[in-house]
């Protein structure tokens, strides 16, 4: 029996749940299916992007190992993929030390996500957007606070202990709770009153989490309030200079800090793949997760956009979207192995959870019509599990 040769490109949320579901699915059925599972990163490690927040507030390494991951049946390349010639089933790589090299593949999934969306460099601030990025927002916030406790003039003191986050998503919501936790808690531990502590969030739509009913924001605006943060709707960051915040309302806010929390965009090294893209640069799929003229190509997760074909929905860019999608594309891949019909894409339900603090979370989820909130602990712990669970870990 041929060993076919699977790689998955990408170690991220997408890349792990394909692994992790393709072992599953053909496990037991090796000698139909001999198959050999490749994984292949830039990093030998994942990163929990998720939580890029907490390196910005605590000393927590968000990074595992892919060899932790999988430490048998899952062979690993650190390389960046350059681009792939379906016609003739190759793979052109740059390995670790900078050579660029090739080899063949039976089928490919690329699962290399998204990155997240900076602003121009004269607006000022320091985007949420890497490892690097969150370890210099702690470092600024924690040199601020010890400028402040010697400070003598108030005005000054006050900026130092004020912080900005410009983008009220998921990410900003979660990275405004966590500082507000933690800034304060450190400003009192070296003598500040924590009460001084300013934490402002920049909503540029009218209310928090518009996707959502009314209520559900609400609750996240009074619990992000009684947190700490001030957040204020309608209005956007538009530079930071020299300590001075402008709003696009025209207000100066002065700040020791400025956090840019956008949003994400296609992975740009799409565009170099060679395969069909939507003008967003997304690689385009059919309900298969099959890439377009693409034999043996698959992609999922956020690099690619993928329509519910009985609601004419794109799904959502979340690590509930990726795992269930990951899960179906193993069906799929051994399905046309088989040469049988495949399992068609479809919507995963509405569920969403919030971190609001170390101690506190709130997840909401819409069945037949139906509302169901949980906040609190009870909150704060179903989103530990999810952001657990999107790691693999338990």
């Amino acid at each position: 029996m041929k060993e076919r040769i699977c790689i998955v490109v990408g170690g991220g949320y997408a890349g792990i749940h394909a692994i992790k579901a393709i072992r599953k699915t053909f496990e037991g059925k090796a000698n139909k299916h001999a198959l050999r599972i490749i994984v292949m990163d830039q990093n030998p490690f994942h990163t929990r992007k998720v939580l890029l927040f907490k390196p910005a507030v605590t000393n927590e390494d968000i990074r595992i190992p892919l060899t932790k991951l999988f430490p048998e049946d899952v062979e690993f390349i650190q390389g960046t993929a350059k681009n792939i010639e379906s016609v003739d089933k190759k793979l052109n790589y740059q390995d670790g030390a900078g050579k660029l090299k090739s080899m063949h593949y039976d089928m490919i999934v690329v699962a290399i996500g998204s990155i997240v969306r900076q602003p121009d460099i004269a607006q000022g601030g320091i985007a949420l957007a890497s490892l690097d990025a969150s370890h210099t927002i702690k470092e600024t916030w924690h040199a601020n606070l010890k400028k402040a406790f010697i400070e003598t003039d108030a005005t000054e003191r006050q900026r130092l202990m004020t912080i900005a986050i410009g983008g009220a998503g998921i990410s900003g919501m979660e990275t405004a709770a966590e500082l507000a936790h933690y800034v304060s808690k450190e400003a009192e531990s070296i003598g500040l009153d924590p009460s001084r502590v300013r934490i402002h969030l920049f909503n540029s739509n009218k209310s928090l989490f518009p996707a959502g009913p009314s209520k559900v924001g609400l609750i996240l605006e009074r619990s992000l309030r009684t947190s700490g943060v001030t957040v204020t709707h309608d209005v956007k960051i538009v530079q930071e200079n020299e300590g001075v915040l402008t709003l696009s309302s025209g207000k100066k806010i002065p700040v020791g800090l400025c956090i840019w929390t956008l949003g994400l965009l296609p992975n740009p090294m799409l565009r170099n793949f060679g395969l069909p893209i939507t003008l967003d640069g997304h690689l385009i799929v059919d309900t298969n997760y099959r890439v377009e003229g693409a034999c043996g190509v698959y992609s999922i997760g956020d690099c690619a956009r993928i329509v519910d074909s009985a609601s004419g929905q794109t799904d959502g860019k979340t690590c509930k979207e990726a795992i269930a999608q990951a899960t179906r594309l193993a069906k799929i891949v051994l399905a046309d192995l088989e040469g049988r019909p495949a399992p068609e894409h479809k919507r995963y339900m509405d569920f969403f959870c919030f971190g609001l603090g170390p101690n506190q979370g709130m997840a909401w989820t819409q069945i037949c019509g139906f509302h169901f909130i949980f906040t609190g602990k009870l909150g704060r712990g179903l989103r530990k599990f999810t952001w657990n669970s999107a790691s693999l870990l338990k």
